[in-house]
């Protein structure tokens, strides 16, 4: 097979076995100008987000595509490929305007392949190619009209809003979990309710309403910190030791922030010193700091057993969370 016919054999693939099958006339988008083109693409990606699965092999088949095109440059040839090629590369690249950015980092390892590769991290508030909800190029989860967002569901291609939606949720998600490590069951919840989606026992509209619902619950559990009067540092290590579920007194639950801001405090004041994870002594002087203040301050409830726990679970989240020297993932937040 000849390098120059490559493009459009696999393009031909890609148009008999993906497009035609989920309805994408990628002939007509060719023949469409003006608004009427928009809009075939608008429907084309509508159709493209169906499913995860659906989605990944017309972007790993664009993909391709697109380094065979490459491939043929400068070759004359490539020309002919162009008015193919160009209307599948648009479309590739707003279903990914939907997406947020990958970043295979720290939180990717920690969810332990919970989340498909679709689903990234980046922080709390996303950059988008194309016209978000609002029309605004900036998503804050936490600013987002959901009456708003609803209206527009109903009026909208619905699985293109919920794709959107899913990103926003999903890069928040991911950056609160990396924050606090206990809010691993929202990652539970939200990837059951992305396999139900894909496994067709959900429609979309059931969908959006698990998502809103969803997101609504990250905004609340965002705000948690306030109402426990702690910080986000703070509220981290005082889940570490009151989860699962741990029944004490009011009096006992005030002991347990008071020796998580204290215990925060010491580390910060002269433990987490610059390369202190690679260092023996350093990290000897850590641990033994924390199972000190916590047999200081925790309440007579926590057991042998389930104080050796926590000071291992602590010790864990420091080593993670804290560089030294200043440098956290807090402080990148």
């Amino acid at each position: 097979m000849r390098l120059q016919s490559m493009p459009h054999n696999v393009y031909s693939i890609m148009r008999r076995l993906i497009c035609q099958d989920q309805g994408v006339n990628l002939t007509a988008i060719q023949a469409s100008e003006g608004f009427a083109r928009v809009g075939l693409l608008d429907d084309a990606v509508e159709a493209l987000v169906t499913s995860e699965e659906v989605k990944r092999r017309y972007l790993d088949l664009a993909n391709t595509v697109q380094r065979l095109y490459k491939a043929v440059l400068p070759d004359p040839t490539a020309r002919e490929f162009a008015v193919e090629v160009t209307p599948m590369q648009v479309i590739a690249d707003k279903i990914r305007a939907l997406i947020p950015p990958a970043d295979i980092s720290l939180v990717m390892q920690q969810v332990e392949g919970l989340l498909d590769q679709s689903i990234a991290t980046e922080g709390y508030i996303i950059r988008e190619a194309s016209a978000s909800f609002d029309d605004e190029h900036w998503i804050d989860l936490s600013k987002v009209d959901f009456e708003k967002l609803a209206e527009k569901f109903k009026a909208s291609r619905k699985r293109t809003v919920n794709e959107k939606l899913k990103g926003t949720v999903a890069q928040k998600l991911m950056a609160m979990v990396r924050l606090n490590r206990t809010r691993m069951d929202y990652l539970e919840r939200f990837q059951a309710m992305i396999d139900a989606y894909n496994a067709g026992s959900l429609n979309a509209e059931e969908f959006f309403q698990q998502l809103v619902a969803f997101a609504r619950s990250l905004n609340e559990e965002e705000k948690r910190g306030m109402g426990e009067q702690l910080d986000e540092e703070e509220l981290a290590l005082f889940d570490l030791l009151t989860k699962p579920q741990i029944e004490m007194s009011d009096a006992d639950r005030d002991k347990v922030k008071a020796t998580a801001r204290e215990l925060l405090s010491t580390l910060k004041a002269g433990k987490l010193v610059l390369d202190w994870r690679k260092r023996q002594q350093a990290r000897a002087e850590v641990r033994v700091t924390i199972e000190k203040l916590l047999d200081q301050g925790l309440p007579k409830i926590y057991t042998p057993v389930l104080f050796r726990q926590k000071t291992t679970a602590v010790f864990q989240h420091v080593y993670d969370a804290y560089y030294g020297a200043g440098r956290s993932v807090y402080a990148a937040a």
